[in-house]
């Protein structure tokens, strides 16, 4: 304990040290950079900037080699995360990093290891969170997106011309997945292959359809305002059922996050409370075994509820 209160000390001092270094002591004369004189001068970094770049360049070149690196790409994308995916998996891996010293500090070994594997996890699951809510919400305004479309189509305007109409009035994440149609077809890119991405990305069967019919119209003509209409009636019917059935699973989806989280939250008040009872886990083999037999029923629990709940239609 001595050892512990003496290591987050000499931390304290060393913060509050950098603190007085960077805001109290006064800064040096400013001078004006060469790179503003001269524009074919790059512009100086610093030697943490440096080791960043340096780091994300490694991290880069070793997603590469897996055939990581436009999966890890396209998840973010979908999670609407402006990060790159580098900066993204130093962000965790330092992140780990740090809590597992703190968790092996405060602790012990066990605390370590779950923090160590918990943070890429988290981070996993957060992506995968921000995506599903992404998508829902995407889903819950196509609707009146594809209504804008039309109003915009009936009043004469083109068809790219009423994407970038929904590109301005609709909200996120719709106004953004529009604009980056737009903005593509600006470059060159076939408006089809644009829809398809977009519906990919989304994992949305509705836009799958929308682009169908805007595929089928450019090819043999006819009222794409009408089609538009008659598509998203039907959408906004299958949002109807689909919002009765998530409140009806709402109860379910519940009790299978309370069921998932109490074991975790247990632990967490013995390992304050009576850190001696978790600690006979780790000094046995019997011990491991359980926590391995606690693991594999947990993770077969939790994939037998999230089956019960998943309902598709």
């Amino acid at each position: 304990m001595a050892d512990t209160l003496l290591v987050l000390g000499v931390g304290a001092i060393a913060a509050a040290l950098l603190v007085v270094a960077l805001v109290v002591l006064p800064p040096g004369p400013g001078q004006v950079p060469l790179s503003r004189l001269d524009p074919s001068v790059a512009p100086p970094t610093s030697p943490l900037a440096s080791a960043g770049a340096a780091a994300g360049a490694a991290v880069e070149k070793v997603l590469h080699e897996r055939g990581r690196l436009a999966a890890g790409a396209a998840a973010l994308e979908r999670a609407g995360m402006s990060t790159t995916l580098p900066n993204f998996v130093l962000a965790v891996g330092l992140a780990a990093v740090v809590a597992t010293g703190a968790g092996a500090l405060l602790g012990g070994p066990l605390v370590a290891l779950l923090l160590l594997v918990g943070v890429p996890l988290a981070a996993k699951l957060l992506l995968g969170f921000r995506a599903g809510r992404r998508q829902a919400a995407f889903a819950d305004q196509l609707d009146d997106s594809l209504q804008l479309m039309a109003s915009s189509l009936r009043a004469g305007h083109s068809l790219l011309r009423a994407v970038d109409s929904v590109s301005h009035e609709a909200e996120a994440p719709t106004s953004e997945e529009f604009a980056r149609i737009v903005n593509e077809t600006r470059v060159g890119r076939d408006l089809n292959d644009a829809l398809d991405e977009v519906a990919q990305r989304m994992g949305s069967d509705d836009f799958t359809w929308v682009a169908q019919a805007i595929a089928i119209h450019r090819e043999v003509g006819g009222n794409l305002a009408e089609v538009l209409d008659a598509v998203g009636h039907t959408i906004r019917e299958r949002n109807a059922i689909r919002r009765q059935v998530k409140a009806l699973s709402a109860e379910g989806k519940l009790s299978a996050i309370v069921l998932m989280s109490l074991p975790f939250g247990v632990t967490a008040f013995l390992s304050v409370s009576n850190p001696e009872y978790l600690a006979k886990f780790t000094e046995s083999l019997v011990g491991y075994g359980m926590l391995a037999g606690a693991a594999v029923m947990l993770l077969v629990g939790g994939v037998w509820l999230k089956k019960t709940v998943a309902i598709t239609f």
